[in-house]
């Protein structure tokens, strides 16, 4: 172990030398490679009478007319119209621009792309099921310990007696010894936040008695913008479970408004779910058009709220004969589109909309397009499309013959059945 460990950086030297050689010798290629294009020239100067060429050609762009020119203008003009109009239409289309997104393809293929943007399409998310609070919220790509400890600790230059507790409570595997040990650090410090917080997700037993040790925690939290985050959020959720959702609304928009730049706690996904449940669709819409950027990493709830309103949208008014004289208007191609995204995204999820399987309480951990994802949006979020089956029978049974190309051909056809 130690020789390769040794062998390494004389390796990584010997490889940095060969770059630098590589690109010096680049350079005096190029140079070399001008000086001989300089030196053809002058020699086939006379045989070629390279001169005459020269003078019969800036004879012809002296003889040429002012209509030459307003013709290539409104040829380059047309030219740029036409551009102008195509990227209009690639935006109205799918929310980007063309040029922006091939660019953004070439520095990928040439190795610019940051490691995390690899990891858009396929994440672990935590869903804490204690209070039964809603959709996932911490996104993880393992449950570490030192996600925890990061999370609630703070700065390990300044740990309390107290928060060595939490630390060590956080690494426990057996729930019975995280609440011993929470326990323990209250008896050092009441005012310890984390411990309560950790009391409110394992042990208590019903949602009330959860936001009771979550307001408590909120009391002693400080100014620990983590644990204040937090706190809220499940305090949030709490409201939302118990009903009062119009409470729970406003404070996942207090959160979102104080802390802007913590997008990545997924809190605009729970305030979807409830905005759903108050069926202030106008609003969901605003939530969509803010989140649902093609350059973000997407989930089940995005992709599927924004399909469910778009075919909603179309279903009140919505005839087969019509669409078949006439073809898919707008805003009918809009919900395809919508619905064809949303199934290409998550294929899972329309078996469990559809209870053609069994639905189960949501795993701790879920994978981003997976089906633990497809489980855990379809237990919050069944009874929003249950609330419009009898009005999409006539607008699904028709995309179906649109999309069975790439659609499961089962959800279509059930869907219509149910």
């Amino acid at each position: 172990m130690e020789d390769s460990s040794g062998s390494n950086p004389q390796s990584l030297g010997f490889t940095e030398k060969f770059k630098s050689w590589l690109s010096w010798s680049w350079a005096y290629v190029c140079f070399l490679w001008l000086g001989m294009v300089l030196v053809m020239v002058y020699v086939l100067w006379s045989p070629l009478k390279l001169h005459e060429s020269l003078t019969s050609a800036s004879v012809f762009l002296n003889t040429l007319t002012p209509k030459f020119y307003v013709a290539l203008t409104g040829t380059s003009s047309l030219i740029s119209g036409l551009i102008l109009i195509f990227e209009w239409w690639y935006f109205r289309k799918y929310g980007t621009s063309f040029i922006e997104q091939v660019s953004a393809q070439c520095f990928r293929m040439q190795g610019v792309e940051k490691p995390v943007e690899s990891l858009q399409r396929s994440r672990v998310q935590q869903v804490h099921l204690g209070d039964r609070k809603g959709t996932p919220y911490v996104l993880r790509h393992e449950p570490s310990a030192q996600d925890h400890q990061t999370f609630f600790t703070g700065d390990t230059q300044q740990l309390r007696p107290e928060d060595a507790v939490m630390q060590k409570a956080w690494r426990e595997r057996n729930p019975q010894a995280r609440i011993r040990a929470a326990y323990q650090a209250i008896e050092l410090n009441h005012e310890c936040a984390a411990a309560y917080v950790l009391l409110a997700e394992e042990e208590a037993t019903t949602i009330t008695e959860a936001e009771r040790l979550f307001k408590k925690a909120l009391t002693i939290a400080g100014k620990d913008i983590n644990l204040l985050v937090y706190i809220k959020r499940r305090l949030a959720m709490c409201a939302r479970k118990l009903g009062r959702i119009k409470e729970a609304v406003k404070m996942m928009r207090d959160l979102m408004k104080e802390f802007p730049l913590l997008g990545m706690l997924n809190i605009h996904e729970n305030l979807l779910e409830a905005l759903l449940e108050l069926q202030a669709y106008a609003d969901v819409q605003a939530v969509l058009a803010k989140y649902d950027d093609i350059s973000l990493p997407k989930s089940a709830t995005i992709c599927y709220t924004s399909a469910l309103l778009k075919a909603r949208a179309v279903s009140d008014k919505f005839s087969p004969e019509a669409a078949s004289r006439r073809g898919l208007s707008t805003a009918e191609m809009n919900a395809v589109e919508a619905i064809h995204r949303a199934v290409e995204f998550n294929p899972h999820v329309p078996k469990y909309l559809l209870e053609m399987k069994s639905l189960i309480l949501p795993p701790e951990h879920i994978l981003k397009r997976g089906d633990s994802e497809a489980v855990a949006y379809a237990f919050f979020h069944l009874q929003h499309w249950k609330r419009f089956f009898s009005t999409l029978f006539a607008p699904l049974g028709f995309f179906a013959d649109k999309m069975e190309s790439f659609m499961p051909s089962s959800f279509w056809h059930q869907l219509t059945r149910i």
